[in-house]
């Protein structure tokens, strides 16, 4: 975790000390269920409650002589509870700890992202809505192609967002499984009730079977589920970085007083959040294929993803999270340039109403080939020797033929273009 992309509330998820308070907790409520059944005493399972603690400083220093953290923990726990800490741990193995804490975590880191996807879909339909007739050039290949509205762009976005928050919240609930099975997943000297009541006290669901870890599947899910999540911040990074460009500027990233664009020129004001955001996304993105290679275990267990785990849970989850709050401030103070955006619809000469032309000619009669040369003949003058679109197609006799002069000129009517934006926003926002 880089202090520069992080947030204290999802670090905090991470530090020892929550790690080490659910592992208590664990062990606790499994105490309690086996008090229950008669197999410890319930005075015991009450003073483990009452007494017990633990120092992070004190794990560390009994793990350098066990190379055992969950003994290590034990240990320390022990020192606090007295003889009733024998009674921990009973019939459990260290996956059991390990794993079910791994998705207490996960959904915690979960809940603070669906929070942080919350607020960009509100930003996001918040300027979708301010900009939803205003036109702009459409782009393929990064060509001009033909109208649209900023508007419908965000719209997109939004609407991607969405499905990346539907995403998390199946990924969450995937997750979120309890694993409290004893060595191999069999349950022998533990009943399958005590897993069953610790998973209800963490509000999570009992792993159906669980070799002796839970199933590396559900954590190559959620990984990959994050890696989506970060390939959509890239999508919209990356058009606000060619929006802001020189050349079209028809948005820019907020330049705020006393900012500075570059240690040798003055004048620049980069798209540095946006760049920022496509490199953070990179990152997440890394982190699915490790969690993938995960899935596959020898037999019953190893901990060959153990490792990775420890990285990439922290790791992926504090820089999404990260990421997902910078785009939500970028977004909310983006700068939009609609006059730049009518500078660049004019720059082509109009050829952005080339295919409605085409079109027309084929509706009076020409055959779509024939049509497309004349089309193209025109738009090649305009394209390479900067004419205007309209007045040669107007020059051009054979178009003429075809269509009235008056019928041409209606078809550069730009609001042909912007006719169905209020069906599109109704579909994606109801």
């Amino acid at each position: 975790m880089i202090p520069r992309y992080s947030r204290p509330e999802m670090v905090a998820i991470w530090q020892p000390e929550n790690r080490f308070r659910i592992w208590f907790e664990i062990e606790a409520h499994a105490c309690d269920a086996l008090a229950e059944q008669g197999v410890i005493p319930k005075s015991a399972a009450k003073n483990i409650w009452k007494k017990g603690k633990f120092d992070v400083a004190r794990i560390d220093e009994i793990e350098r002589v066990t190379k055992h953290d969950v003994i290590a923990f034990l240990t320390n726990v022990a020192e606090h509870i007295g003889p009733d800490s024998r009674f921990m741990h009973q019939g459990m193995t260290s996956s059991d700890v390990l794993d079910t804490c791994l998705a207490v975590q996960l959904k915690q880191a979960s809940d603070l992202l669906l929070k942080d996807l919350d607020k960009l879909l509100a930003v996001l339909k918040r300027r979708a809505m301010e900009t939803k007739n205003m036109v702009c050039v459409g782009r393929s290949h990064g060509i001009h192609a033909e109208p649209t509205t900023f508007g419908i762009k965000l719209a997109r976005f939004y609407a991607e967002f969405k499905r990346c928050r539907e995403r998390l919240v199946a990924a969450r609930a995937d997750i979120a499984t309890c694993a409290i099975s004893g060595a191999v997943g069999t349950y022998a000297n533990i009943a399958p009730s005590v897993e069953a009541y610790v998973a209800k006290k963490l509000d999570l669901a009992v792993e159906p079977v669980s070799s002796q870890v839970i199933p590396r599947d559900r954590h190559a899910m959620y990984f990959a589920t994050l890696a989506v999540i970060a390939g959509s911040i890239e999508n919209i990074a990356t058009e606000i970085r060619h929006s802001q460009r020189t050349e079209v500027l028809e948005a820019e990233e907020y330049f705020s007083p006393g900012q500075k664009g570059s240690s040798a020129m003055p004048h620049k004001r980069n798209p540095v959040l946006s760049e920022n955001l496509c490199g953070l996304a990179r990152m997440v993105r890394a982190y699915a294929i490790p969690a993938l290679e995960n899935v596959a275990l020898w037999h019953e267990r190893d901990i060959s993803h153990s490792s990775v785990e420890r990285m990439i849970g922290p790791d992926a989850t504090v820089t999404l999270d990260f990421a997902l709050q910078r785009l939500t401030d970028m977004m909310d103070k983006l700068i939009v340039y609609p006059k730049n955006m009518q500078k660049n619809l004019d720059k082509l000469g109009g050829l952005i109403f080339s295919q409605r032309v085409l079109l027309a000619l084929t509706q009076a009669g020409v055959s779509r080939e024939d049509s497309y040369v004349l089309v193209q003949r025109n738009a090649m003058k305009v394209w390479e020797q900067g004419k205007d679109f309209l007045i040669e197609l107007l020059a051009d006799k054979q178009v003429t033929k075809a269509l009235k002069p008056a019928d041409i000129k209606k078809l550069f009517d730009m609001g042909y273009h912007t006719k169905h934006v209020n069906t599109i926003f109704k579909r994606v926002f109801g």
